[in-house]
């Protein structure tokens, strides 16, 4: 359900045709927990549940990475590119590079276990960058409410799952998931009804003059110019004509 809850977010991208507002951070880090867990569940053995949750995961996460750089701008599709190659090419390469040849699996398990578990905490503090946005814009249009609830929902079922496994790599930062699932919805409360702040708000410097301006259409006048010019030339000469047959009678 936690995988889910962003589809109003990129139903909204596809209606405005943008994902312009929108970060991708949030999935490209999750896309990369999710190939951890299930790296770490192939390891631990007798943990189908989290292999079956973590491939949906996969699959869904990657789905939302390719909707966002589809219709992202120009800018945010090469820092998508530059998080993708970080974390899911060269960060998930090194880790299984660095742990896959460990002799020792119980300490294989054990260091994969830790790194887990840093990452899973990383997903819960992803947001903190759209937290940030909410409180400096005074507006929740970027953080949808589905996806802080079912958040928190899902930190709160997974804590128990962990405890039942006796697993503290999946316990433990479910813990702090809550937490930020219920700042979320705190923010959200706060900030639904409060009106949005405009950009001539946010930045005195782009408010327009309350002075008439006086727009001149260059091109315009430049053609008028062009064509009185010639008229008083031949205005001119005309005269120069008339004096010079005058003289001569």
């Amino acid at each position: 359900m936690v995988s889910l809850a962003p589809l109003p977010t990129f139903y909204q991208i596809y209606k405005k045709k943008t994902s312009e507002g929108f970060q991708s951070i949030p999935y490209v880090v999750s896309l990369f927990s999710a190939m951890l867990w299930i790296y770490y569940a192939l390891l631990k053995k007798d943990a189908i549940f989290l292999i079956t949750i973590n491939t949906f995961c996969v699959f869904i996460q990657t789905f939302y990475i390719v909707t966002y750089f589809y219709y992202g701008p120009k800018k945010e599709k090469i820092v998508t590119v530059k998080l993708m190659l970080l974390f899911n090419v060269f960060g998930f390469g090194v880790i299984f590079l660095a742990t896959y040849f460990l002799k020792n699996p119980s300490l294989r398990l054990l260091i994969l276990g830790y790194i887990c578990m840093a990452f899973a905490l990383a997903v819960f503090v992803a947001p903190l960058a759209i937290v940030r946005k909410v409180i400096k814009t005074k507006s929740v249009e970027y953080m949808p409410f589905t996806l802080s609830v079912f958040l928190t929902l899902g930190a709160v079922m997974w804590f128990f799952y962990g405890l039942c496994l006796k697993d503290m790599n999946v316990a433990v930062p479910n813990i702090l998931g809550f937490i930020f699932g219920v700042l979320q919805m705190i923010l959200y409360a706060v900030y639904k009804n409060h009106p949005k702040k405009t950009v001539e708000e946010s930045d005195p410097k782009l408010q327009l003059s309350d002075h008439p301006v006086v727009v001149v259409d260059v091109a315009k006048l430049g053609s008028d110019v062009n064509a009185v010019i010639p008229n008083s030339t031949k205005s001119n000469n005309g005269g120069r004509t008339e004096g010079n047959a005058f003289n001569k009678v």
